[in-house]
């Protein structure tokens, strides 16, 4: 099932680059037909997601939510190739996950920050560009990512010297810094504090506006997800299944006052009957 809202009439102002539709022939970046993957448990199994279908264009903002358990971080590590799927088809632009891992295709900010605490703010965000080898001026790729951050001031600085939301924008600038297509997003902002949380919550939009990415971000919060995104995926209850796909047709650029806008209202309600019913 997938819920359309009706578009919006917004300036030109208000109309990210990133919302514009992609040419009607351009094949989707992320695309997904009867996905399912089990775990092997002692004496069975468990079924983590089931029949998932899903297209995802270049330049969309994507939000997977849905209850504990339900299998979001599982489709997403699929699409990371962190894990192998069961059965069924994932394509990310156009090749199998593997292919695409190794194309440099995307770039993963796990829910903990993962940063090396004896390696400064500046070589934790060169470490991906030496693993690969990649050519160019690596040091200034890594300066122009934590310049983009907002954390060009820290790169001498450890982690431990940072909060935990500076962390978590040296983690984005590290995913960031071989320039994938794609990001993707488990939870980052999911231990911070409401007020750092809706701080990031900008700061993500603006990068994401900047850069032209396309981004996977699994989320709890119905509210956030709902400021994020151009898209909603609602998942069901184990087994994970797709129950609905909500468009979020706020307009761009977004702000502190969205959050007080009656169809911000509307839109979140709409999200959690869908998972009321997948819980159900």
């Amino acid at each position: 099932m997938t819920y359309t809202s009706p578009t919006p009439q917004t300036s030109a102002a208000q109309t990210s680059p990133s919302q514009v539709s992609p040419p009607p022939n351009e094949p989707p970046i992320v695309s997904i037909r009867d996905l399912q993957k089990v775990f092997p448990v002692p004496g069975g199994e468990t079924v983590a997601l089931k029949d998932a279908n899903l297209s995802i264009q270049k330049g969309e903002f994507i939000s997977l939510i849905g209850p504990s358990g339900c299998g979001k971080t599982t489709l997403l590590r699929l699409m990371a190739d962190l894990e192998q799927p069961t059965g069924g088809e994932l394509l990310i632009a156009g090749r199998p996950a593997d292919e695409a891992r190794r194309e440099r295709q995307y770039g993963y900010v796990f829910q903990a920050p993962a940063l090396m605490e004896w390696r400064t703010v500046l070589r934790n965000v060169l470490l991906p560009l030496e693993v690969m080898n990649v050519p160019g001026d690596r040091l200034g790729r890594a300066r122009e990512m934590l310049k983009l951050v907002g954390l060009e001031k820290f790169e001498r600085n450890y982690p431990w010297q940072l909060s935990g939301g500076m962390q978590q924008r040296v983690s984005i600038a590290r995913a960031l810094a071989f320039d994938p297509p794609l990001l993707f997003m488990d939870e980052p902002f999911g231990a911070l504090d409401e007020i750092t949380r809706e701080h990031l919550n900008l700061e993500l939009l603006r990068l994401w506006r900047e850069t032209g990415k396309t981004v996977i971000f699994v989320t709890h919060s119905i509210p956030e997800a709902v400021f994020l995104s151009t898209r909603v995926v609602v998942m069901t209850a184990r087994p994970g299944r797709i129950e609905g796909v909500v468009d979020i047709d706020l307009p761009h650029p977004r702000s502190d006052d969205t959050r007080e806008d009656p169809r911000f209202f509307t839109l979140a309600t709409e999200i959690r009957e869908l998972l009321k019913k997948g819980h159900a």
